[in-house]
């Protein structure tokens, strides 16, 4: 198999295990605030941007299950420190992959986090 052709069946793998339900999404960052929505939906908006390369995504889409996994370090249910460490494990992967945010990215996250979080 060529290079070509198995980035072409890594990126379908990425592609099937990226649906990451909305709903689910927006309730677990309305719980916890725009301090966690902001990465959270920057990681998002990359992870469904086509452009961004397929290990990158797959790197998002670890963080933000992370998110909205029930158990973690921290548990969420504790006011403010509860998503301290996700909000670790979300800018450590964002600055990782930092290299492919645009500020296209940023401004759909940005019109969906003033949406969710009217100023």
């Amino acid at each position: 198999m060529s290079q070509e052709e198995k980035e072409k069946v890594f990126e379908a793998e990425v592609i099937d295990s990226s649906v990451i339900d909305e709903g689910v999404f927006r309730k677990v960052l309305l719980r916890a605030g725009r301090t966690i929505a902001k990465p959270s939906l920057e990681a998002f908006e990359m992870i469904l941007d086509p452009s961004i390369p397929p290990k990158a995504r797959v790197s998002l889409i670890a963080a933000l299950t992370y998110l909205i996994m029930p158990i973690d370090l921290m548990p969420d249910l504790i006011p403010v420190a509860g998503f301290s460490d996700d909000l670790v494990a979300l800018t450590a992967v964002i600055s990782l992959w930092s290299q492919y945010i645009t500020p296209e990215i940023r401004s759909r996250a940005r019109k969906k986090l003033d949406t969710w979080f009217p100023i």
